[in-house]
């Protein structure tokens, strides 16, 4: 496991970028923290570092973000209106197996059943003297 102190979004954003350029596709990446933790800033980081120039919302509402002209593809997820345990979700699980493309996924809590053993944890914790702390964790079978 990895652990690193990121003072500022700057920093954030420049680990998402660090890890978005050893990404391959079939990566599940799960982000993991409390509101306003920085998950969203991370994505944004990640997406920028593969060539995204626009905005980059966290899709609360539409669920999934879908980036197919990235190299991979990424589909951005923001899970933190799911249910756990909805059947629903399991249409959710073939954006895990996509085997071509990169999934990151904001409150993967809400799917922990579904999501393939091998992956990669993020998780981001405030920091009472400001910044935030990364853990990166590659967890697999």
């Amino acid at each position: 496991m990895l652990s690193v102190i990121l003072p500022s979004e700057s920093d954030t954003l420049a680990l998402a970028a660090r890890l978005a350029k050893k990404c391959r596709a079939g990566m599940v990446i799960c982000l993991y923290g409390d509101l306003g933790a920085g998950k969203t800033t991370f994505v944004r980081g990640f997406l920028r570092a593969l060539g995204h120039k626009g905005v980059v919302p966290s899709p609360t509402f539409a669920l999934v973000n879908e980036y197919p002209r990235l190299k991979p593809p990424v589909f951005h997820m923001d899970l933190y209106r799911v249910e756990p345990g909805d059947p629903s979700n399991l249409a959710l699980a073939e954006y895990f197996d996509d085997e071509d493309s990169v999934a990151l996924i904001e409150w993967p809590e809400a799917v922990e059943s579904l999501l393939p053993k091998k992956r990669v944890e993020i998780r981001l914790t405030h920091r009472k003297a400001g910044g935030r702390t990364v853990r990166v964790r590659g967890a697999t079978a």
